[in-house]
C-alpha cells in the first residue's frame, strides 16, 4: 500500500500563511467590479502579524542577531505581540510585549496566555481608552527601549526590520495572485507599520505596473498623505498613529491615498459579519469601505485586494460590540 504524504505541522509556526481568499459578492452584488478579501485573521495568532512575526525571527537566526534562549521584546497593539508570542514559544525564547492601555484588553490576555510577559504602558494626558494616538505609541517605544537595553533584549522592530515587508512581499501577496488567478487589479490596505502596503503593492507592480495600490488612513490622520492632523482619537487600533514617516514605506509610491471615518470602518465590519460571515477587526471594516469607495468612484469594474488584518474576537469590549450596536 502507497504511503500517504504526511502533511502534519512540526510547529504551529508551519501553519502561517495560505489562508483563503474570499470574494465579498453579497455586498458588491450592485456594484460593478469584486472586492476580494484575504483572511489573514484565520492565521494561527488571528492576524497578519504573525507571518511579520515568523519573518523577523527567522532573519534574525539567520544573521545570528538572536541567540538561542535570548529574551525577544518588541512594542505591539497586541497583533505583533501574539505572532511574536507563538513563535518564540514554539521557538524557545522569553517574549515581552510592550503595549499601550489604550488597546483592546482581549488583546493582552491572549499574549499572556501565550507565555508572554505583557508590561502596559499609562495614555498620554487626556487620552481614550480603545483609542491610541502617535503619542501613546511614542510612550510604548520608549519603554520598550528601555526594557530591551536593560535586559539585553533582541528588538523585533517591526517599524524598521525589513523582515515585515518581506514576509507581505514574498507570501501574502504572491498567494492572493495565484488564488485571483492574476485577476488583481487594485490593492487598498490601512496602514500601521506599513509592511503589508510595502510588501503586496511591490510585488503586485512586478506582476504589472497599472496595479493601482492605495494607502488607507483615518480621516483626520491622514498623515501619510500630507494632511494636517486634526484627529488621532480614532477607534481603528493597529494604525493611523499620525505618524508622516515609516521606514517600511520608503521607495515604494502609493497610487493614491484614500480616507476612511471611523463610522464608516465601524459600519462596514458590521456589514462583514452579518452579510458575509466574516468576524474582523475595524481595520478590515477600513479596507472594504475604502475598496467600495473607489468600485463607485474612480475605478468601477475594477477586481480589488484587501486584507482582513485580524479578527473581531479581539475587540469584543470595545464600543460597538459590548453594546450590542
Amino acid at each position: 500500500m502507497k504511503k500517504e504524504r504526511d502533511e502534519v505541522c512540526a510547529s504551529v509556526a508551519e501553519a502561517i500563511g495560505n489562508t483563503p481568499l474570499v470574494d465579498l459578492q453579497r455586498i458588491t452584488k450592485e456594484l460593478d467590479g469584486r472586492i476580494l478579501l484575504k483572511l489573514e485573521y484565520l492565521n494561527p495568532g488571528a492576524s497578519k502579524k504573525d507571518r511579520a512575526a515568523l519573518c523577523i525571527i527567522e532573519a534574525a537566526e539567520k544573521s545570528g542577531t538572536l541567540c538561542p534562549g535570548q529574551t525577544v521584546i518588541e512594542l505591539t497593539s497586541g497583533n505583533m505581540g501574539t505572532g511574536l508570542a507563538l513563535v518564540c514559544a514554539v521557538r524557545g525564547y522569553p517574549f515581552i510585549a510592550v503595549m499601550s492601555k489604550g488597546n483592546s484588553p482581549e488583546r493582552a490576555g491572549m499574549m499572556r496566555a501565550l507565555g508572554a510577559e505583557v508590561v502596559l504602558v499609562d495614555q498620554g494626558p487626556g487620552a481614550c481608552a480603545g483609542k491610541v494616538s502617535g503619542d501613546d505609541l511614542k510612550r510604548v517605544d520608549e519603554e520598550t527601549t528601555r526594557l530591551a537595553n536593560e535586559r539585553g533584549a533582541f528588538r523585533a522592530d517591526q517599524f524598521r526590520h525589513l523582515g515585515n515587508r518581506a514576509a507581505h512581499y514574498e507570501h501574502t501577496a504572491p498567494e492572493i495572485w495565484r488564488q485571483s488567478g492574476g485577476r488583481v487589479t487594485a490593492f487598498c490596505d490601512f496602514v500601521g507599520s506599513g509592511g503589508s502596503f510595502a510588501g503586496c503593492t511591490g510585488y503586485f507592480k512586478e506582476q504589472d505596473p497599472d496595479i493601482a495600490c492605495f494607502v488607507v488612513e483615518p480621516e483626520g490622520a491622514a498623515a501619510l498623505a500630507g494632511t494636517m492632523v486634526t484627529k488621532v482619537d480614532h477607534p481603528i487600533q493597529g494604525g493611523g498613529y499620525a505618524m508622516s514617516n515609516l521606514d517600511q514605506l520608503h521607495g515604494v509610491v502609493a497610487d493614491g491615498y484614500l480616507t476612511v471615518t471611523s463610522e464608516d470602518a465601524v459600519d462596514m465590519t458590521q456589514r462583514l459579519a452579518r452579510e458575509e460571515g466574516i468576524f474582523a477587526g475595524f481595520s478590515t471594516g477600513a479596507n472594504l469601505s475604502a475598496a467600495l469607495s473607489l468600485l463607485k468612484g474612480p475605478l468601477p469594474g475594477a477586481t480589488i485586494a484587501i486584507i482582513a488584518c485580524d479578527s473581531g474576537m479581539k475587540y469584543l469590549s470595545t464600543d460597538p460590540w459590548s453594546s450590542g450596536r
